[in-house]
């Protein structure tokens, strides 16, 4: 009876203690840019340039070859707080037609800080 009146006071306080304890990893996906990689990317230059330069895209898509999508996601274990960058390239052929970033990297901020 004293073992299950002790039992009932002292477990609950314990999971308490053990669920806080919890460790969340970080979580990063995709390609890492920075404002400066960004900034040199220019219109005119070939897919092995881009290559080299921003490295392999996360996403060709198979319906629309002239399209690169540089997609980067960082997500804080512990706070949870989520981070977004996102990079088109559009090519013409071999050549870059053109570059959208509907997620801009910040100018003195690298993608994962924050």
């Amino acid at each position: 009876m004293r073992l299950a009146r002790l039992r009932t006071l002292l477990v609950p306080p314990l999971a308490l203690i053990v669920a806080g304890c919890i460790y969340r990893m970080d979580i990063q996906q995709g390609n890492l840019l920075d404002r400066e990689q960004i900034d040199q990317l220019e219109v005119g230059m070939t897919r092995s340039q881009v290559r080299f330069l921003l490295g392999t895209p996360m996403v060709i898509d198979v319906f629309d070859p002239e399209r690169w999508d540089y997609a980067f996601r960082f997500e804080r274990g512990k706070s949870g707080k989520v981070t977004k960058r996102h990079l088109i390239v559009w090519f013409d052929g071999d050549k870059v037609k053109r570059i959208e970033e509907p997620d801009p990297v910040p100018a003195k901020e690298s993608a994962a800080a924050g």
